[in-house]
Parts: structure tokens; C-alpha cells; sequence
């Protein structure tokens, strides 16, 4: 009996070690396929204007706008009770302040969480006929982002940003790690998200 719960403890410490290392990898990696559109995922906003945290997603996202990846940026995100805008709609309009034409943005103003977020923006992308997404989020957050907008359908790669608050210190980057990985394993346990840090629930 102390076998089997030793193997099973054993087992567990190498799947969880194991996501955490596929966390650290896929963040360190930058895919920047030519894509149909790339996906800023939302993050918390205030009366329009985005957090630091959403503003290094939207400046990434421009980068990449720029550096024509695709024709198309998508923001998404819903907003909370007495929030005048969208998280979805304050990511647009920052972008549009930053010069990107309003023909080549949409605003998709729902999703509470990345799970929800993913599902809106594939119904979106079947509405227009695309397939391939380039993400923008924080690096710790690629992995089970990219595992769930494939989920929902799209054919889908991450290009991480590479400032903002999720990499300042290596402390930080821990937490969000472990963060990351426990939300990782309760998604393929449950296919369920999690709530946390501000934007990547």
C-alpha cells in the first residue's frame, strides 16, 4: 500500500513539475505565423483607459500589427458592474489612438475568463471566415490560452509580451508560474477555468 501512494505522490509531482516546464518553455517562445488575425486578450481596464498589464498586450499586438502578421486585431473581453466600457472596446480604442485603421480592428465585448474569452472569439472567426490567431498575452499565460482557443476551433500559436508587470521579477514570474500551472491541470482535469490574476482567469 505505501508503493502504490508513493508512486501515485510520484506521479503527481512529475505531471505537475512536467506543465510547469512546458509553461516556462512556451512562454520563452515567440510564434508569429502569418495568421488571419491576432487576439489581444482582455485585461483589466479603468473608464477606457487599459492597466499596465493590458496596455503591454496592446502595445505588443501593434508590433505585431505593424510588422504584418495579420490584417486584423481582435480584442476581446467583457466588463464588470459599473464598468462604462469593455474591456474588448477600451483595447480598440487604444489601438485605433495608436494608428491602426478601425477596418482592421473588432471589438469582441464579452468573456469574464480566457475560457469564455476563446469561445466568443472562435464564434467571431467563424462569422468571418478565419481560422489562424497569433495570441497576445503574458507569457505564463500562452500555454493554457493557446490550449483553449485550439479547443474551441481556431488553429492557434502565441507571440508573449515581453514587458509589463507578469515578468518584472523573477518573483513574480514564480508566482505566476505555479499560478499557471495549477489552472493549466484543473482545465484538462475539468475543461473548466479558473478565476485569478486580473485578466487571465
Amino acid at each position: 500500500m505505501g508503493r502504490v501512494v508513493a508512486a501515485a505522490v510520484l506521479a503527481l509531482v512529475l505531471v505537475v513539475v512536467s506543465t510547469a516546464l512546458a509553461i516556462w518553455w512556451t512562454a520563452r517562445h515567440d510564434s508569429r505565423p502569418s495568421s488571419d488575425a491576432i487576439v489581444v486578450l482582455g485585461s483589466a481596464q479603468y473608464n477606457g483607459r487599459p492597466s499596465s498589464i493590458f496596455a503591454a498586450r496592446l502595445e505588443h499586438a501593434l508590433k505585431l500589427y505593424k510588422a504584418g502578421v495579420a490584417p486584423v486585431i481582435v480584442t476581446v473581453g467583457g466588463n464588470k458592474a459599473g464598468d462604462r466600457v469593455t474591456e474588448a472596446e477600451a483595447g480598440r480604442d487604444y489601438l485605433a489612438a495608436g494608428g491602426v485603421p478601425k477596418t482592421a480592428l473588432l471589438a469582441v465585448p464579452k468573456g469574464v475568463d480566457t475560457l469564455e474569452s476563446m469561445q466568443v472569439v472562435s464564434a467571431a472567426f467563424a462569422q468571418h471566415g478565419w481560422h489562424s490567431a497569433v495570441l497576445v498575452t503574458d507569457p505564463w499565460h500562452a500555454m493554457r490560452a493557446e490550449k483553449m482557443a485550439q479547443d474551441a476551433g481556431m488553429d492557434a500559436s502565441s507571440s508573449p509580451t515581453r514587458q509589463g508587470p507578469a515578468v518584472q521579477t523573477r518573483t513574480t514570474q514564480f508566482r505566476y508560474i505555479l499560478r499557471e500551472t495549477a489552472a493549466y491541470l484543473v482545465y484538462r482535469a475539468t475543461g473548466e477555468s479558473v478565476a485569478g490574476a486580473p485578466g487571465i482567469g
